[in-house]
């Protein structure tokens, strides 16, 4: 029998990451060494007390049952949180937890589109930030994110009639992939520009805590007027280690909250109770590995961005995140073929700016997910191979 699939699963190839796994498992099989920068999972472990946490919830048989919902010790930790931290106040019904803010940023979509409506998204940006309205239907635009403009969307000259049918934008600072942070003068900008509009922001916060310079990572609810406006994505997962575990929220807008979970009534029956616990103890514990993971990131950015300046390639330092966004060396067009050609002289595997977008292409991405030392080894295995020699 042939098998007939959705028209849309076209547009679903192997994606760009799957392509340079399937190159680095040939070089890995080959004996030779590859440095993963591509792709942006910590290697640092999560804090024991959140193990424990979650361990000893695991091991209650009461746990397994739905939960329907976050539990008050979760609701109260995630207020204490953004409280203490961003000192913003939260009230029951202006956050949910979702699973990863992946999910959360693709369901948010059904829950705000309908077919035919206009999502402003950026480009660069992270792919995900546009699935959820194309599986609605929507009509998703990009606008430009620039160096010239700082890498913020110039929203002084922004197409008035775009504006007027956009349904919502989606913003994220610090920024996937182009490790840049935001000036508080922005954020005022864009919520009058979300009033005047009637758009809804959709601001995704994941990398506040990995923000670098001595800069202080801000939150967009931090400010007047963004709860009449949207709401913000902020993840456990890279500030404390717990990618496998899922763990984000969506926060803000009472409005949109709701609404969202009324949605998601249909379709979960809410985050497994260990894992609630494992979350709830990584906000209410230390704090210290924050710091010392921030630090850690940073030297890794000086050694990375430092060591390559060095030897000729002007990659700049990363603002915040837990990336870095580096032109091509002089004299390459193609980041693809780059990445490619690096990875095969060098072992040196990062991922391509197409994949972010148009503006994406002559620029890569790196992951800092290695330690100081490796970093090390990389900028001296890029200066042996000679791919730079004639083109910085």
């Amino acid at each position: 029998m042939e098998i007939k699939f959705a028209g849309r699963m076209e547009d679903f190839q192997p994606g760009i990451f799957n392509v340079l796994d399937d190159r680095k498992n040939e070089r890995l099989a080959q004996g030779k060494p590859v440095y993963n920068l591509s792709i942006g999972t910590p290697d640092f472990l999560p804090e024991p007390h959140i193990v424990e946490a979650l361990a000893r919830a695991a091991a209650d048989p009461n746990n397994y049952r739905y939960s329907l919902g976050e539990t008050p010790e979760l609701v109260e930790a995630v207020q204490s949180w953004y409280q203490r931290r961003y000192g913003v106040a939260l009230g029951p019904d202006e956050l949910m937890a979702v699973y990863g803010s992946q999910e959360g940023l693709t369901h948010i979509g059904w829950t705000m589109c309908d077919p035919g409506d206009v999502v402003l998204v950026p480009d660069p940006g992270y792919p995900i930030f546009e699935l959820g309205p194309y599986l609605c239907g929507a009509e998703c635009v990009h606008y430009p994110l620039l160096a010239e403009h700082d890498y913020l969307p110039d929203l002084e000259h922004f197409d008035e009639e775009l504006a007027e049918k956009a349904r919502f934008m989606v913003v994220s600072y610090p920024a996937n992939p182009l490790g840049r942070t935001a000036p508080d003068a922005f954020y005022t900008r864009l919520i009058d520009f979300a009033k005047k509009h009637h758009i809804v922001i959709i601001h995704d916060n994941a990398y506040s805590d990995i923000i670098f310079d001595g800069r202080v990572g801000k939150s967009f609810l931090a400010f007047a007027g963004a709860k009449e406006v949207g709401v913000e994505f902020n993840s456990l997962s890279k500030t404390y280690n717990l990618t496998g575990a899922r763990v984000s929220f969506v926060l803000g807008n009472r409005e949109i909250v709701g609404a969202f979970k009324r949605l998601r009534s249909q379709i979960d029956y809410g985050m497994f109770l260990p894992i609630q616990h494992a979350a709830a103890a990584a906000l209410n514990g230390p704090q210290d590995s924050v710091a010392r993971n921030r630090a850690e990131y940073q030297a890794r950015r000086d050694a990375l961005c430092g060591g390559l300046r060095s030897i000729g390639w002007n990659v700049p330092d990363s603002q915040g995140s837990m990336f870095v966004w580096g032109p091509l060396p002089a004299g390459n067009a193609d980041s693809v073929r780059f990445c490619f050609e690096l990875l095969d002289r060098t072992g040196l595997l990062c991922t391509p700016g197409a994949a972010f977008g148009k503006l994406g292409e002559g620029y890569v991405r790196f992951a800092l997910v290695r330690p100081v030392p490796v970093m090390e080894e990389i900028v001296s295995a890029v200066k042996d191979s000679g791919i730079l020699e004639g083109r910085a």
